[in-house]
């Protein structure tokens, strides 16, 4: 039989008994349906957590200490055994510049947090500040804030945690535009001969032979221009708990004392400052692996999220499996209504089956056709399913950012339907549906010829 006659042949018989299939059909996209919902869920919660995570900045940095102290993000980890003590470098100026021209690099900056006394109105509060690079403004952290982020890398602005400046005022809202006052301790490098007021005096300005280190008290006026309520250093690279955020560029200016200000003045290196950490920046998170072995050749220690992003993309692995093991309950459902419209047509299409068999079809011919009836319902159940499907996981999404706007949180898509989860659930679909149509295709061939041209 050709498989012209056989297409026509099945689309003749689909459309005779046109309600039964079509509720079979129905059954089919019903089923098809749940499974792309569920799993289209777990598709966009992880395209949700994917993209929130990657605007962080967490997954595609690199953080470096020096292994001379090795201080850090993460657990204290003693140096590594097979680095000697004379591979250990400082990390100062030159270090930074030395990994910005790396491969795939896109920005190292500086972690800088001090501890200050903030001044306003009268008040006196002793607080952590962080520099934030200009880079943090796209990170996501800052959506949503009251005010905004800093009009420049360089400008003399402040943004507050949402605590610290209910503490500083009962309304964190009028601080937008006032000025407060930072009190820091500025790292100035002392002259060799500093043994007299003089000398003492042309080491802070700058001139004459640089010996130890002094700390002068400084203050700084800055503006506030804008409040937020979560702790954005968590998530660009600071590891949380700063409360008084200031652009990176104004903090490097301050000078401020740095832990390892003590140790650079005991080594006799006091004129070249180093840092406590250095973040990098890389293109993407499959570039944090070639990179960080570069850095660690160069004998820093690092420290990066790509393991965690590893057990994330398992969690997410054992959801999406779990859902979809839900979500094929309802085919399997769909399969069975399959299997008992075919064995109804073989019984009203017993003498039909005789005459095709007396005519010359073989067994094969007889399977064919039944396996096209079931194929069909399974195609046109797969597209309508996934339509289905996708209209489900729209309205949920829709839901979901109307109760987060009644929160006043903003919208997020919760359900994404890619291509190839699409045409999974159309193939999937076609599969049950031949699958549910071995048992009625075989027993359909197997019909003797004669006791079928005797059935009434």
């Amino acid at each position: 039989m050709k498989a012209r006659d056989l297409s026509e042949l099945a689309a003749r018989n689909l459309r005779e008994a046109v309600l039964r299939n079509s509720l079979t059909t129905l059954g089919v996209s019903v089923g098809v349906a749940s499974l792309v919902a569920m799993l289209s869920l777990g598709v966009g919660l992880q395209t949700l957590a994917s993209q929130r995570l990657s605007r962080s900045g967490l997954f595609d940095a690199v953080f470096v200490t020096s292994q001379r102290n090795f201080r850090g993000p993460g657990p204290r980890r003693p140096p590594p055994p097979d680095s000697a003590p004379k591979d250990s470098r400082p990390l100062d100026e030159d270090a930074r510049q030395q990994l910005s021209k790396l491969s795939s690099v896109t920005e190292v900056y500086p972690q800088i947090r001090f501890i200050t006394d903030v001044r306003y109105a009268g008040k006196s509060e002793t607080t952590s500040v962080l520099g934030l690079s200009d880079s943090s403004r796209s990170s996501g952290a800052f959506d949503g804030m009251t005010g905004a982020y800093f009009s420049s890398p360089a400008a003399n602005e402040a943004i507050l945690q949402i605590e610290f400046a209910k503490a500083l005022s009962d309304q964190p809202r009028s601080l937008l535009g006032k000025d407060l006052t930072l009190r820091y301790a500025e790292r100035a490098a002392l002259s060799k001969d500093a043994d007299n007021d003089e000398a003492l005096l042309d080491s802070m300005t700058g001139t004459g032979a640089l010996g130890g280190i002094s700390i002068v008290p400084r203050e700084k006026t800055l503006r506030i221009v804008g409040v937020i309520e979560s702790d954005p250093s968590a998530g660009i690279g600071g590891f949380g708990g700063a409360r008084v955020y200031l652009p990176l560029e104004t903090a490097e200016q301050l000078h401020v004392a740095q832990p390892d200000d003590l140790q650079a003045s005991l080594s006799g290196n006091a004129a070249k400052p180093s840092y406590m950490a250095l973040t990098v920046r890389v293109h993407s998170p499959k570039d944090v692996p070639q990179v960080e072995a570069a850095i660690k050749q160069l004998g820093f220690a690092t420290f990066s999220l790509l393991d965690a992003t590893k057990n994330l993309r398992l969690v997410f692995t054992v959801f999406d499996l779990f859902l979809g093991l839900f979500g094929s309950l309802a085919l399997t459902v769909a399969s069975l209504g399959i299997i008992n419209t075919l064995m109804m047509a073989i019984l009203e299409r017993r003498r039909e089956i005789g005459i095709l068999k007396a005519l010359g079809a073989t067994d094969r011919d007889v399977r064919r056709l039944f396996f096209a009836e079931a194929g069909a319902m399974g195609l046109f159940g797969g597209f309508f399913g996934v339509a289905l499907g996708w209209l489900i996981g729209s309205a949920l999404t829709w839901g979901t950012t109307i109760y987060l706007h009644r929160q006043n949180l903003p919208g997020v898509k919760i359900s994404y339907v890619p291509w190839w989860l699409a045409l999974s659930a159309v193939v999937f679909a076609i599969v049950v549906s031949l699958v549910a149509g071995l048992y009625p295709a075989a027993r359909a061939a197997r019909l003797n010829p004669v006791d079928a041209l005797r059935y009434e």
